[in-house]
Parts: C-alpha cells; structure tokens; sequence
C-alpha cells in the first residue's frame, strides 16, 4: 500500500531496506557513489517528508531551511553529531538513529585491531607482498602480546562493554572511564576497575575510544594526554576521529612518545593526514566498524523501521533520540 508520500535517501542501501520503503512510499535515492553535496541536498527535499542520511551529510539549520515538510530524519548510524538535534526538535522533526545492532560488529573489529597493530600484521603483510620475504628470522617482525596485557576503555557504553568482553577472553586486566560510573554489579561483570583517565592513561597498553563525539569530548587525547603514556602504548579509536588531536597524535608518533596507533576514524575525514599515510607503525581502515552484511543490512531495516512507525503507523518510532518533540506536539 503506497501512501504516495515522498522520502529521500542520500546513498543506495542494502535492496532489502528499500524493498520495504517501497512498499510504503515513494522514493528518491542519490545515486552517485559519493556523499551528496549540500546544494544538491537542499534542492531535493522540498517535498520530502522522511529523510534517511548518512553520518557523512551534514543536516544544519540551511539544510532544514530547504525541506518544510520534513517530518523525520532516520539516521543511518548510531551517532547522530551529522544533525543538529536542537534545530530539528524546534521544527517538530523527529530524529532517529541505530543503536545496537552494530555494537558487536564495532567491538569485533575494534579487538581485530588492537592484535592487528600489537603483532605488525599490516606492515608485515606489505612486506611479504613485496617479495622481501626471505625466510623466517629471530628479530623478524618482533610485535607486543595482547593476552594478559592492561587495557584502557574510554567509554564504557554498549560498544565499550563488548570490547571489555573480548578483552576479558585474553585475560586483560581492564581499566575504564566513562562520565558516569557502571554500578558495582555491572563493573564485576565486566571484571572492570574504574580509574579517571590520567590514570588509565599512564597505567595500560592499549587504549581504545568509544565515546560519542560532543564538546566535552571534542580532543580529549592531546599532546598532554599523549605525554602520560608508556612509549609501549597503542591507541585505537572506532569512535569518531576528532575526539583524537591528530596533529598532537602524530607529533606523539613521530617522538616515539607511543608505539602506535589503529584508526577506523579521521579528524577530518574523509580526508587523511598525509604523514599518517607515510608510517608504518599505523593501521588505518576507510570507517569499516559497521561494515558487515549482516549488520549493514539490519541498519538499514531499522532506519526502514522508524520511518513505517512514525509516517504510517504513526506511532512514536522505536529509537527516537528527541523524545521533547512529541512532548511538544501534546
């Protein structure tokens, strides 16, 4: 039963999700494969009632300025930092967003790539493709366990839990931060130890972001930061890449003040530091942590989701991140 009402979609999703959408409503999805440019946003949302965009499109107060019909926005991502909440709910717009389903995907590869800059495993690759291999040597390669090492985890949510898991399965000792504190219960779950981040810091081997990206968080690991630690420590972020200071972080890298760090995220992505490309004692991914069948397509369902909920059923949708906006409508 199509209703006719018109939703916009700034990059093609796993068909399933559409297959859905269509059944509902009418259509339109940006078919370039490239994040849609802001001019070429606003000239299509006009009519648009439901908007499904991408952590990449930057939805501001202009954006919005350009779609008076727009009723709700269905985040593809578990972050939303891409909207401007605040504008939106003065605007009665609905703001959604998929929390869970990549929790495990994200921790997965997060643990991938604590072993993988541990034991060289890139840099070790490009070597051997390079046909430098000439046969198995003492000093060949030489890396850091990862089993029965500390581990640091700045962000204790959902994700972080599930990273604390794995950590746990290689007997880690697990020291953590959050801005608010797990209950007991919950830390000896986890076997966790709370410590502020200073101590976290100076203290563990590894230490991986999982905090959401806001003004307090904005650079949290700068050059003081970067001081406190052992020059046997690596850092991986999965999160979002400005709550790192790359400058200060490379500037960490190039003075040996750490070992090395494992990226999925970048300052100011897509672009990526020149002199970060240049190292070997860095891994950096093309923002994969989601990026699996399974959970990609679930994603997608779940954008799909929300937007049934809120526009046919009307209904309050299941992952409402501004629930002020239907208070407001009362």
């Amino acid at each position: 039963m199509n209703t006719g009402k018109k939703i916009y979609i700034t990059r093609k999703l796993p068909q399933p999700s559409l297959d859905l959408l269509k059944s509902y409503f009418i259509l339109e999805v940006y078919d370039k494969d490239r994040p849609i440019e802001k001019q070429e946003l606003k000239k299509v949302l006009y009519d648009k009632i439901g908007l499904i965009p991408l952590l990449t499109d930057n939805i501001d107060k202009e954006v919005l300025n350009s779609a008076p019909r727009l009723k709700i926005i269905s985040n593809y991502a578990a972050g939303y930092n891409n909207i401007d909440v605040a504008e939106a709910t003065k605007r009665g717009i609905m703001v959604t967003n998929t929390p869970d389903v990549l929790t495990e995907t994200t921790a997965d590869l997060t643990f991938g790539m604590i072993i993988g800059i541990a034991r060289r495993i890139p840099e070790a690759e490009r070597f051997l493709r390079k046909g430098r291999f000439k046969g198995w040597a003492p000093m060949l390669f030489l890396g850091y366990d990862v089993h029965q090492k500390t581990i640091g985890i700045i962000g204790m949510g959902r994700i972080g839990r599930a990273v604390a898991r794995r950590a746990i399965g290689f007997g880690m000792k697990i020291l953590y931060y959050d801005k608010i504190r797990l209950s007991m219960k919950q830390e000896k779950i986890y076997s966790l130890h709370y410590k502020s981040i200073d101590y976290i810091l100076k203290n563990v081997d590894f230490i991986t972001i999982h905090t959401p990206l806001t003004k307090e968080t904005y650079h949290l690991l700068s050059d003081r930061e970067f001081s406190l630690m052992k020059k046997t420590a690596f850092i991986i972020n999965t999160a979002r890449g400005p709550v790192i200071d790359e400058k200060a972080m490379i500037r960490a890298l190039k003075n040996r003040k750490i070992a090395g760090c494992a990226l999925d995220v970048f300052e100011n992505e897509p672009a990526v530091s020149k002199e970060l490309l240049k190292m070997e004692n860095v891994l950096l991914l093309p923002h994969i942590g989601s990026a699996t069948y399974e959970t990609r397509t679930n994603m997608a369902l779940m954008c799909a989701e929300n937007l049934i909920t809120a526009l046919i059923k009307n209904k309050i949708p299941p992952n409402l991140v501004n629930p002020e906006v239907i208070k407001a409508k009362k």
